[in-house]
């Protein structure tokens, strides 16, 4: 049986709760109704008075949960660097901040605390005796463009291992598995212009992984691109393919994954991001952590059809649970 759990970030619904057509509440008993139980938080954006949070939020907190049978995975955290104009927070500034975080993530009962990828590893260094105290995992998100062999990412790894601590490590954002060149960026591009001889080339080559600045180039000095073109070349900065098979070697520093997706076809399957390789590989090494939906395809549609966030985290969902059981049985066979 695999240990692999599902849940969903609150941030896959930002667009039915800001237009007012779902509540936290909302999101939370849908989540659970399709048996995706764990909730991903982010305070700043789902706690209304963050980040002065009384004793009596949290316990209304906790009761909602309790009542649609879900619970915490994950607290995502921000880190306000330039709250003074002009200015950079010092490092002690900076310290106290995610201190901060680190305890209203151990008041809320979550043991996973998401770093934004910018913090600099010597910042986590000094936090990490906070962490240890108040058993929480500071798990720095791995997001495009880096990767989970990136430079940056490996200057945490070598913290956490230099300290011999548990408590800090990296958090996989599933946008660096992109295999191809999401559809509904591509319609998005062609509706504000991009010809579609153009953004085919940009496909092909994102299929080949041609360097992306080779391809900007041809697109907006060879080709003559116009705005809409050269943005859409410009993505693909952004669209990285890491080698799935690598996951085994970074697992045990992560104990979570935002499991980002830009849209799910009817048939329940992906057509970007490389979760039919991800997940075997994940089964196979063990993994023990919660898929956590990240639905980002709301922004490229919104202006052609109705965001349906629930009906794309459902869909996800079944697919997660096709691919888990599929890689279960093999593992079985083997």
């Amino acid at each position: 049986m695999s240990k692999i759990q599902r849940g969903v970030s609150l941030y896959s619904f930002q667009e039915e709760m800001f237009l007012g057509q779902m509540s936290v509440e909302d999101v939370v008993a849908f989540a659970s109704s399709i048996g995706a139980k764990g909730i991903e938080i982010l305070p700043e954006q789902n706690m209304p008075t963050f980040p002065h949070i009384d004793d009596a939020e949290v316990a209304r907190w906790q009761e909602m949960l309790a009542r649609h049978g879900a619970h915490f995975t994950c607290y995502d955290m921000f880190l306000d660097t330039k709250l003074r104009k002009g200015e950079t927070l010092s490092d002690a500034e900076q310290v106290e901040s995610i201190r901060r975080d680190l305890v209203l993530c151990n008041r809320l009962g979550i043991r996973n605390m998401r770093v934004l990828i910018f913090v600099r590893p010597d910042i986590l260094e000094k936090c990490v005796p906070y962490a240890e105290e108040l058993d929480v995992h500071m798990g720095v998100e791995v997001h495009a463009p880096w990767h989970l062999e990136h430079a940056w990412i490996l200057r945490t790894i070598d913290v956490a291992d230099r300290l011999g601590t548990k408590h800090l490590g990296i958090l996989p954002d599933m946008g660096v598995f992109m295999k191809h060149y999401p559809p509904e960026f591509r319609a998005r591009f062609e509706r504000q212009g991009a010809r579609p001889e153009v953004a085919q080339f940009i496909v092909d080559q994102h299929e080949q992984k041609i360097m992306c600045e080779y391809t900007i180039y041809e697109v907006a000095v060879k080709m003559g691109g116009n705005k809409a073109e050269i943005a859409m070349a410009e993505t693909l900065r952004h669209a990285p393919y890491a080698n799935p098979k690598r996951i085994k070697d970074y697992a045990p520093w992560f104990r979570h994954i935002q499991a980002k997706f830009y849209g799910i076809t009817e048939d329940c399957t992906d057509p970007a991001i490389a979760y039919e390789d991800v997940i075997p590989e994940l089964v196979k090494c063990g993994w023990e952590g919660t898929l956590s939906s990240e639905y980002e395809g709301n922004r490229w549609i919104q202006d052609v059809v109705p965001v349906d966030s629930r009906e794309q985290v459902r869909r996800q969902h079944v697919m997660f649970e096709r691919l888990i059981a599929r890689a279960e049985a093999q593992r079985e066979i083997v």
